[in-house]
Protein backbone atom coordinates (compact mmCIF):
# COMPACT_ATOMS: atom_id res chain seq x y z
CA UNK A 1 0.00 0.00 0.00
CA UNK A 2 2.85 1.72 0.93
CA UNK A 3 4.24 1.50 -2.35
CA UNK A 4 1.41 3.10 -4.44
CA UNK A 5 1.08 6.25 -2.63
CA UNK A 6 1.98 9.50 -4.62
CA UNK A 7 5.67 10.09 -3.37
CA UNK A 8 6.72 6.59 -3.81
CA UNK A 9 8.52 6.89 -6.83
CA UNK A 10 7.31 7.95 -10.27
CA UNK A 11 3.72 6.15 -10.42
CA UNK A 12 3.92 6.31 -14.44
CA UNK A 13 7.26 4.67 -14.58
CA UNK A 14 6.98 0.91 -16.37
CA UNK A 15 8.91 -0.59 -13.47
CA UNK A 16 6.51 0.35 -10.55
CA UNK A 17 5.37 -3.15 -9.74
CA UNK A 18 1.65 -4.19 -9.80
CA UNK A 19 -0.27 -6.52 -7.04
CA UNK A 20 -2.91 -8.65 -8.64
CA UNK A 21 -5.32 -7.44 -5.21
CA UNK A 22 -7.52 -4.69 -6.14
CA UNK A 23 -6.97 -2.50 -2.54
CA UNK A 24 -3.32 -2.50 -3.16
CA UNK A 25 -3.73 -1.12 -7.16
CA UNK A 26 -3.81 2.34 -8.16
CA UNK A 27 -7.25 2.47 -10.73
CA UNK A 28 -5.49 3.78 -13.97
CA UNK A 29 -6.39 2.79 -17.79
CA UNK A 30 -3.52 1.67 -20.39
CA UNK A 31 -2.26 4.89 -20.76
CA UNK A 32 -1.67 5.54 -16.99
CA UNK A 33 -4.76 7.71 -16.69
CA UNK A 34 -7.72 8.26 -14.23
CA UNK A 35 -10.57 6.17 -15.20
CA UNK A 36 -12.70 9.00 -13.66
CA UNK A 37 -10.78 12.44 -14.68
CA UNK A 38 -8.70 10.94 -17.79
CA UNK A 39 -5.70 12.78 -15.79
CA UNK A 40 -2.23 11.48 -15.03
CA UNK A 41 -1.61 10.44 -11.71
CA UNK A 42 0.21 13.46 -10.71
CA UNK A 43 4.59 12.67 -9.62
CA UNK A 44 5.26 15.20 -6.59
CA UNK A 45 7.67 17.87 -6.84
CA UNK A 46 10.11 17.13 -4.42
CA UNK A 47 12.71 19.53 -4.38
CA UNK A 48 15.92 18.27 -5.88
CA UNK A 49 18.60 19.64 -5.11
CA UNK A 50 17.32 20.16 -1.81
CA UNK A 51 17.42 22.99 -0.20
CA UNK A 52 19.15 23.47 3.26
CA UNK A 53 15.78 25.06 4.86
CA UNK A 54 13.56 22.44 3.86
CA UNK A 55 15.98 19.40 4.58
CA UNK A 56 14.15 18.56 7.92
CA UNK A 57 10.74 18.71 6.08
CA UNK A 58 11.67 15.90 4.18
CA UNK A 59 13.84 13.93 7.06
CA UNK A 60 12.50 10.43 8.10
CA UNK A 61 12.14 11.12 11.86
CA UNK A 62 14.31 9.25 14.58
CA UNK A 63 13.26 6.27 16.31
CA UNK A 64 13.49 8.49 19.68
CA UNK A 65 11.06 10.51 17.92
CA UNK A 66 8.71 7.55 17.00
CA UNK A 67 8.70 6.78 20.63
CA UNK A 68 7.77 9.91 22.01
CA UNK A 69 4.64 10.08 19.73
CA UNK A 70 4.09 6.50 21.20
CA UNK A 71 4.12 7.88 24.38
CA UNK A 72 1.97 10.86 23.78
CA UNK A 73 -0.39 8.39 22.41
CA UNK A 74 0.13 6.18 25.32
CA UNK A 75 -0.59 9.36 27.76
CA UNK A 76 -3.62 10.10 26.37
CA UNK A 77 -4.91 6.89 26.75
CA UNK A 78 -4.04 6.68 30.25
CA UNK A 79 -5.38 10.04 31.11
CA UNK A 80 -9.18 9.42 29.37
CA UNK A 81 -9.19 6.36 32.04
CA UNK A 82 -8.68 8.50 34.80
CA UNK A 83 -10.78 11.01 33.89
CA UNK A 84 -13.55 8.49 33.20
CA UNK A 85 -12.31 7.07 36.54
CA UNK A 86 -12.99 10.56 38.55
CA UNK A 87 -16.18 11.49 36.53
CA UNK A 88 -17.33 7.84 38.13
CA UNK A 89 -16.42 9.54 41.65
CA UNK A 90 -17.70 12.81 41.16
CA UNK A 91 -21.22 11.00 40.57
CA UNK A 92 -20.57 9.28 43.84
CA UNK A 93 -19.78 12.02 46.33
CA UNK A 94 -22.41 14.64 44.47
CA UNK A 95 -25.12 13.09 43.14
CA UNK A 96 -27.18 16.35 43.40
CA UNK A 97 -24.66 17.62 40.94
CA UNK A 98 -24.92 15.80 37.61
CA UNK A 99 -24.79 18.52 34.70
CA UNK A 100 -21.80 20.15 36.64
CA UNK A 101 -20.00 16.73 37.19
CA UNK A 102 -21.08 15.98 33.44
CA UNK A 103 -20.12 19.01 31.72
CA UNK A 104 -16.52 19.51 34.29
CA UNK A 105 -15.70 15.91 32.51
CA UNK A 106 -17.66 15.94 29.17
CA UNK A 107 -15.91 19.14 27.51
CA UNK A 108 -12.72 18.03 28.65
CA UNK A 109 -12.96 14.57 27.68
CA UNK A 110 -14.14 15.80 24.06
CA UNK A 111 -11.33 18.02 23.82
CA UNK A 112 -8.64 15.25 24.59
CA UNK A 113 -10.94 13.17 22.24
CA UNK A 114 -9.70 15.70 19.11
CA UNK A 115 -5.86 15.35 20.68
CA UNK A 116 -6.28 11.65 20.41
CA UNK A 117 -7.01 11.84 16.63
CA UNK A 118 -4.35 14.34 15.98
CA UNK A 119 -1.59 12.41 17.56
CA UNK A 120 -2.61 8.77 15.87
CA UNK A 121 -2.62 10.64 12.32
CA UNK A 122 0.69 12.02 13.36
CA UNK A 123 1.46 8.21 14.36
CA UNK A 124 0.29 6.21 11.26
CA UNK A 125 2.47 8.99 9.23
CA UNK A 126 5.87 7.88 10.25
CA UNK A 127 5.76 5.79 13.55
CA UNK A 128 3.24 3.29 12.37
CA UNK A 129 4.61 0.31 14.34
CA UNK A 130 4.31 0.56 18.15
CA UNK A 131 7.36 -0.10 20.34
CA UNK A 132 5.00 -2.67 22.44
CA UNK A 133 2.16 -4.50 20.81
CA UNK A 134 0.00 -3.31 23.65
CA UNK A 135 -0.36 0.19 22.39
CA UNK A 136 -1.86 -0.94 19.25
CA UNK A 137 -5.20 -1.35 21.19
CA UNK A 138 -5.44 1.68 22.86
CA UNK A 139 -4.80 4.08 19.72
CA UNK A 140 -8.91 4.87 19.15
CA UNK A 141 -10.59 2.81 22.07
CA UNK A 142 -13.00 5.02 23.25
CA UNK A 143 -14.21 6.62 19.86
CA UNK A 144 -16.94 3.87 19.16
CA UNK A 145 -18.28 0.58 20.65
CA UNK A 146 -16.78 -1.27 17.67
CA UNK A 147 -14.05 -0.22 15.32
CA UNK A 148 -11.11 -1.28 13.17
CA UNK A 149 -7.60 -2.90 14.39
CA UNK A 150 -4.94 -0.33 14.44
CA UNK A 151 -3.08 -2.15 11.10
CA UNK A 152 -6.35 -1.57 8.87
CA UNK A 153 -7.31 1.93 10.66
CA UNK A 154 -3.55 2.27 8.99
CA UNK A 155 -4.25 0.21 5.98
CA UNK A 156 -7.77 2.33 5.08
CA UNK A 157 -5.97 5.85 5.29
CA UNK A 158 -3.04 4.53 2.96
CA UNK A 159 -5.83 3.66 0.76
CA UNK A 160 -7.43 6.62 1.39
CA UNK A 161 -3.96 8.56 0.06
CA UNK A 162 -3.47 6.66 -2.87
CA UNK A 163 -7.20 6.93 -4.08
CA UNK A 164 -7.36 11.26 -3.48
CA UNK A 165 -4.34 12.91 -4.23
CA UNK A 166 -6.14 16.08 -5.31
CA UNK A 167 -7.94 16.94 -2.44
CA UNK A 168 -11.15 18.08 -4.59
CA UNK A 169 -11.54 14.80 -6.12
CA UNK A 170 -12.31 11.96 -4.25
CA UNK A 171 -11.24 8.84 -5.35
CA UNK A 172 -9.87 9.65 -8.70
CA UNK A 173 -7.41 6.50 -8.50
CA UNK A 174 -9.07 3.56 -6.83
CA UNK A 175 -12.18 3.56 -4.15
CA UNK A 176 -11.66 5.55 -1.27
CA UNK A 177 -12.97 4.61 2.22
CA UNK A 178 -14.00 8.06 2.83
CA UNK A 179 -16.13 8.81 -0.59
CA UNK A 180 -19.26 9.17 1.24
CA UNK A 181 -18.79 11.88 3.97
CA UNK A 182 -16.85 13.66 0.87
CA UNK A 183 -20.16 13.12 -1.34
CA UNK A 184 -22.28 15.13 1.34
CA UNK A 185 -20.17 18.28 0.64
CA UNK A 186 -19.93 18.04 -3.19
CA UNK A 187 -22.26 16.06 -5.12
CA UNK A 188 -23.62 19.73 -6.45
CA UNK A 189 -21.93 23.20 -7.29
CA UNK A 190 -25.28 24.70 -6.29
CA UNK A 191 -25.23 26.02 -2.47
CA UNK A 192 -28.81 25.91 -1.70
CA UNK A 193 -28.26 22.03 -2.33
CA UNK A 194 -26.12 21.77 0.43
CA UNK A 195 -28.58 22.60 2.99
CA UNK A 196 -29.94 19.02 2.39
CA UNK A 197 -27.02 17.20 3.03
CA UNK A 198 -24.10 19.18 4.93
CA UNK A 199 -26.71 19.19 8.08
CA UNK A 200 -25.75 15.14 8.21
CA UNK A 201 -22.00 15.55 8.10
CA UNK A 202 -21.82 15.80 11.84
CA UNK A 203 -24.49 13.27 12.42
CA UNK A 204 -23.03 10.61 10.37
CA UNK A 205 -19.23 11.40 11.85
CA UNK A 206 -21.31 10.90 15.61
CA UNK A 207 -22.88 7.65 14.97
CA UNK A 208 -19.42 6.09 13.86
CA UNK A 209 -18.83 6.82 9.53
CA UNK A 210 -15.89 8.02 10.33
CA UNK A 211 -11.74 6.36 10.64
CA UNK A 212 -12.56 5.07 13.74
CA UNK A 213 -16.50 4.23 14.03
CA UNK A 214 -18.08 1.18 13.34
CA UNK A 215 -20.02 2.06 10.44
CA UNK A 216 -16.50 3.08 8.82
CA UNK A 217 -15.52 -0.27 9.99
CA UNK A 218 -18.89 -2.28 8.34
CA UNK A 219 -17.68 -0.24 5.36
CA UNK A 220 -14.51 -1.70 5.27
CA UNK A 221 -14.93 -5.01 6.04
CA UNK A 222 -17.14 -4.87 3.03
CA UNK A 223 -14.59 -4.30 0.60
CA UNK A 224 -11.22 -5.96 2.48
CA UNK A 225 -9.54 -8.08 2.12
CA UNK A 226 -10.26 -8.91 -1.47
CA UNK A 227 -12.44 -12.14 -2.39
CA UNK A 228 -9.69 -15.34 -3.83
CA UNK A 229 -9.70 -16.90 -7.34
CA UNK A 230 -13.00 -17.54 -8.49
CA UNK A 231 -14.56 -16.08 -6.00
CA UNK A 232 -13.46 -18.01 -2.93
CA UNK A 233 -12.61 -16.88 0.30
CA UNK A 234 -9.12 -14.96 0.68
CA UNK A 235 -6.46 -17.18 1.82
CA UNK A 236 -5.52 -14.87 4.96
CA UNK A 237 -9.00 -14.09 6.07
CA UNK A 238 -9.23 -16.28 8.88
CA UNK A 239 -5.50 -16.83 9.54
CA UNK A 240 -4.52 -12.98 9.56
CA UNK A 241 -7.19 -10.83 9.18
CA UNK A 242 -10.31 -12.42 11.60
CA UNK A 243 -7.77 -12.99 14.61
CA UNK A 244 -6.96 -9.14 14.38
CA UNK A 245 -10.29 -8.40 14.63
CA UNK A 246 -11.29 -9.98 17.18
CA UNK A 247 -8.41 -9.27 19.41
CA UNK A 248 -9.34 -5.45 18.82
CA UNK A 249 -12.71 -6.03 19.21
CA UNK A 250 -12.64 -7.90 22.43
CA UNK A 251 -10.14 -5.18 24.05
CA UNK A 252 -12.75 -2.68 22.78
CA UNK A 253 -15.61 -4.34 24.37
CA UNK A 254 -13.61 -4.52 27.66
CA UNK A 255 -13.30 -1.28 27.95
CA UNK A 256 -16.76 -0.34 27.50
CA UNK A 257 -18.20 -3.17 29.52
CA UNK A 258 -15.71 -1.40 32.52
CA UNK A 259 -17.25 1.83 31.94
CA UNK A 260 -20.69 0.05 31.70
CA UNK A 261 -19.80 -1.16 35.66
CA UNK A 262 -18.61 1.50 36.77
CA UNK A 263 -21.81 3.52 36.22
CA UNK A 264 -23.51 0.71 37.99
CA UNK A 265 -22.50 -0.54 42.16
CA UNK A 266 -19.84 2.39 42.76
CA UNK A 267 -22.96 5.12 42.37
CA UNK A 268 -25.33 3.06 43.66
CA UNK A 269 -27.21 1.80 40.45
CA UNK A 270 -28.43 -1.87 39.54
CA UNK A 271 -26.28 -3.52 36.91
CA UNK A 272 -28.60 -3.17 34.11
CA UNK A 273 -28.00 0.79 34.55
CA UNK A 274 -24.67 0.69 33.48
CA UNK A 275 -25.67 2.04 30.28
CA UNK A 276 -26.83 5.63 31.83
CA UNK A 277 -23.16 6.13 32.64
CA UNK A 278 -21.51 4.38 29.42
CA UNK A 279 -23.49 6.27 27.13
CA UNK A 280 -23.12 9.69 28.39
CA UNK A 281 -19.32 8.67 28.56
CA UNK A 282 -19.70 7.83 24.72
CA UNK A 283 -21.45 11.02 23.78
CA UNK A 284 -18.86 13.45 24.77
CA UNK A 285 -16.30 10.90 23.02
CA UNK A 286 -18.05 10.80 19.91
CA UNK A 287 -18.55 14.61 20.20
CA UNK A 288 -14.68 15.01 20.59
CA UNK A 289 -13.86 12.40 18.20
CA UNK A 290 -16.49 14.06 15.41
CA UNK A 291 -15.29 17.52 15.30
CA UNK A 292 -11.41 15.76 14.78
CA UNK A 293 -12.23 13.93 11.79
CA UNK A 294 -15.07 16.72 10.61
CA UNK A 295 -11.78 18.95 10.33
CA UNK A 296 -9.44 16.27 9.10
CA UNK A 297 -11.71 15.14 6.15
CA UNK A 298 -14.42 17.58 5.65
CA UNK A 299 -12.82 20.78 5.46
CA UNK A 300 -9.39 20.11 4.25
CA UNK A 301 -11.16 18.36 0.76
CA UNK A 302 -13.60 21.38 0.79
CA UNK A 303 -13.90 23.88 -1.84
CA UNK A 304 -15.07 26.68 0.08
CA UNK A 305 -12.12 26.18 2.39
CA UNK A 306 -9.34 25.75 -0.25
CA UNK A 307 -10.85 29.01 -1.84
CA UNK A 308 -10.67 30.59 1.65
CA UNK A 309 -7.27 29.88 2.03
CA UNK A 310 -6.34 31.04 -1.27
CA UNK A 311 -7.08 34.64 -0.30
CA UNK A 312 -4.37 34.06 2.69
CA UNK A 313 -6.32 34.12 5.96
CA UNK A 314 -2.96 34.32 7.42
CA UNK A 315 -3.25 38.47 6.72
CA UNK A 316 -6.87 39.00 6.08
CA UNK A 317 -8.28 36.69 9.13
CA UNK A 318 -4.95 36.56 11.79
CA UNK A 319 -7.21 35.87 15.23
CA UNK A 320 -8.58 32.67 13.40
CA UNK A 321 -5.31 31.09 13.57
CA UNK A 322 -5.08 31.74 16.99
CA UNK A 323 -8.48 30.60 17.67
CA UNK A 324 -8.14 27.41 15.63
CA UNK A 325 -4.59 26.66 17.45
CA UNK A 326 -6.25 26.51 20.91
CA UNK A 327 -9.13 24.38 19.70
CA UNK A 328 -6.85 21.50 18.10
CA UNK A 329 -4.25 22.08 20.65
CA UNK A 330 -1.34 23.78 18.82
CA UNK A 331 -0.77 25.89 15.76
CA UNK A 332 1.29 22.81 14.74
CA UNK A 333 -1.64 21.33 14.52
CA UNK A 334 -3.23 24.00 12.88
CA UNK A 335 -0.61 23.80 9.75
CA UNK A 336 -2.58 20.46 9.04
CA UNK A 337 -5.38 22.69 8.06
CA UNK A 338 -3.41 24.68 6.38
CA UNK A 339 -1.48 22.78 4.33
CA UNK A 340 -3.41 19.81 4.16
CA UNK A 341 -2.57 19.39 -0.30
CA UNK A 342 0.98 19.39 0.78
CA UNK A 343 0.29 16.22 3.29
CA UNK A 344 -1.22 14.61 0.17
CA UNK A 345 1.77 15.13 -2.36
CA UNK A 346 4.41 13.67 0.52
CA UNK A 347 2.04 11.50 2.70
CA UNK A 348 5.45 9.09 3.40
CA UNK A 349 7.99 12.11 2.74
CA UNK A 350 6.69 14.66 4.90
CA UNK A 351 3.88 12.89 6.89
CA UNK A 352 1.75 15.30 8.37
CA UNK A 353 2.26 18.81 9.21
CA UNK A 354 1.18 18.61 12.74
CA UNK A 355 3.99 15.61 13.62
CA UNK A 356 6.82 17.97 11.92
CA UNK A 357 5.73 20.99 13.76
CA UNK A 358 5.94 18.65 17.45
CA UNK A 359 9.53 18.55 16.89
CA UNK A 360 10.69 21.79 14.73
CA UNK A 361 8.19 24.60 15.44
CA UNK A 362 5.05 25.31 13.69
CA UNK A 363 6.44 28.46 12.62
CA UNK A 364 9.51 26.90 10.87
CA UNK A 365 6.66 23.96 9.31
CA UNK A 366 4.83 27.03 8.10
CA UNK A 367 6.90 28.40 6.40
CA UNK A 368 8.92 25.33 4.77
CA UNK A 369 5.39 23.90 3.84
CA UNK A 370 4.77 27.72 2.15
CA UNK A 371 7.79 27.76 0.25
CA UNK A 372 6.83 23.85 -1.10
CA UNK A 373 3.42 24.93 -1.93
CA UNK A 374 5.05 28.30 -3.83
CA UNK A 375 7.34 25.49 -6.15
CA UNK A 376 4.59 23.98 -7.19
CA UNK A 377 3.46 20.37 -5.10
CA UNK A 378 3.02 18.14 -8.20
CA UNK A 379 5.17 18.09 -11.55
CA UNK A 380 4.03 19.26 -14.28
CA UNK A 381 2.83 16.68 -16.79
CA UNK A 382 0.76 18.42 -19.61
CA UNK A 383 -2.51 18.09 -18.18
CA UNK A 384 -4.48 20.96 -17.71
CA UNK A 385 -4.51 22.50 -13.87
CA UNK A 386 -7.12 21.19 -11.69
CA UNK A 387 -8.97 23.89 -9.61
CA UNK A 388 -7.08 22.66 -6.31
CA UNK A 389 -3.79 23.37 -8.45
CA UNK A 390 -5.50 26.72 -9.72
CA UNK A 391 -6.22 27.76 -5.81
CA UNK A 392 -2.52 26.57 -4.94
CA UNK A 393 -1.31 28.64 -7.48
CA UNK A 394 -2.68 31.92 -6.24
CA UNK A 395 -2.26 31.35 -2.45
CA UNK A 396 1.11 30.55 -3.25
CA UNK A 397 1.51 34.05 -4.55
CA UNK A 398 -0.25 36.01 -2.25
CA UNK A 399 1.56 34.39 0.66
CA UNK A 400 4.62 34.85 -0.75
CA UNK A 401 3.65 38.67 -1.79
CA UNK A 402 3.05 38.44 1.90
CA UNK A 403 5.93 37.73 3.27
CA UNK A 404 8.18 39.82 1.06
CA UNK A 405 6.20 43.00 2.05
CA UNK A 406 6.86 41.84 5.83
CA UNK A 407 10.56 42.15 5.32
Amino acid sequence: MKGILPDEGDPNAAHVPKSTDKMMQVAKNTENRSHLTNRLFPTPNKPDPMPADLAFLFTKITPEQMIYMWNVLTLIFVTQCLMVIGYAAALRFFPDHWWTCTLTFGIPFSYIAIQNIYIDHDVMHGATFPRFEWQKYITHCFSDFFSLPWEEFVLEHNRHHASTVDLLVQGEFGWDPEEFQYALQQWSDKWYHYLLTIPWIPVVHFFGLNDTGALFALEWYMHFPDEGTGGKCNKEFWTKWVPRRLKHSAFVASLWACIWLLGTYPLGRPLSEGWRFMFTVSFFARVGFSLAWIFITNFTHSLPWNRFLANDPARTWPLLHSIMAVVLGGRHRWNEMLFHDVHHAFPNAVGTLSQRGRFHGWEKVHDAAAEVLHRGIWKPNGDEPTEMQKQQRKRSVLMRSTKMNSK
